[in-house]
């Protein structure tokens, strides 16, 4: 039933007594793998002796494989326990915490500990009230159409969505020392937009730090901590079949409902440093 899994997995991991063995099929995307091992590694090194022994795969890729479908029948009885960065609900794959919590080097993102603290900092540098009354999103447009549609509610001649939209270059920030990409210095509007790419993406917990409201375009998939959450509680729902007039509207009942939104943005981000849990597993690591 495991092995099976091997078709796609980037790697298998054994933990026996105490320590982990692992055997790689193929090299992932970037510096995924490594990463993912390291927080294992970190797991067993502040719980010694109290993970069990277990055996699974892991796949490092951004979509889901394991088809709820393909077990219908009776041919096929026990799905493989493939696990990864995220899921739908189609599918088997079981969630698994993303690579960028241990940090991402390729872009300049630091470890989730580090990322938090420089975030709320950027928090305490602009009050709500202060912050831009519109909705910011900047990313890469280009990994999957729903975030091209998304740039046709950018502020026009014709029309303004109550958005602003920015398109990241990631190859351009690479070479200036991604210097206009710090995530510290981006809570300084009201509302924020997360959307998804090819998958699921990792922006989603950096944008709900940030104190900001969060329009949460509705989704396909999910990752290990958003079925958690509810919508008008910690984030406000963005239809997806109609962005901009959907953004248009909850920009404009934020800002004639300033308090009630201030509060939804700084629940989402209560949610996202304490009851997904990585703030105190954070705070046990720095004890240690």
């Amino acid at each position: 039933m495991i092995k099976k899994a091997s078709k796609t997995a980037h790697f298998r991991l054994v933990i026996h007594n105490g320590k982990a063995y692992v055997k790689r099929y193929r090299k992932s995307i970037q510096s995924r793998d490594d990463f993912t091992l390291w927080g294992i590694i970190q797991l067993l090194r502040w719980y010694p002796g109290r993970l069990p022994d277990l055996d699974l795969m892991f796949d490092a890729d951004d979509r889901p494989v394991v088809r709820s479908d393909d077990f219908i029948s009776q041919q096929q009885k026990e799905p493989s326990p493939l696990f990864r960065y995220c899921s739908d609900d189609a599918s088997l794959d079981i969630v698994f915490p993303d690579w960028s919590f241990w940090g991402w080097a390729e872009v300049n993102i630091k470890p989730w500990g580090k990322s938090l603290e420089a975030i709320k900092e950027g928090n305490n540098m602009t009050q709500w009230k202060d912050r831009v009354a519109y909705a910011y999103w900047r990313g890469n447009p280009y990994v999957d159409p729903t975030r091209g549609d998304l740039l046709k509610c950018n502020i026009s001649e014709h029309e303004d969505w109550n958005t602003r939209l920015y398109i990241q270059d990631w190859d351009k920030e690479s070479k200036e020392g991604f210097k206009n990409s710090n995530l510290e210095n981006q809570c300084t509007h009201r509302y924020k937009i997360y959307i998804e790419g090819w998958a699921w993406s990792v922006s989603e917990k950096y944008i709900m730090a940030c104190d900001s409201m969060t329009l949460y375009v509705k989704p396909r998939f999910y990752d290990f901590y958003i079925r958690g959450m509810m919508p008008l509680q910690h984030y406000w729902p963005i239809r997806d079949d109609s962005k901009c007039t959907s953004l248009k509207f909850a920009v404009h009942w934020g800002n004639t409902h300033v308090e009630k939104a201030r509060e939804i943005g700084e629940k989402g981000s209560r949610f996202i440093r304490e009851e997904s849990g990585w703030e105190a597993a954070y705070a046990f690591r720095t004890d240690k």
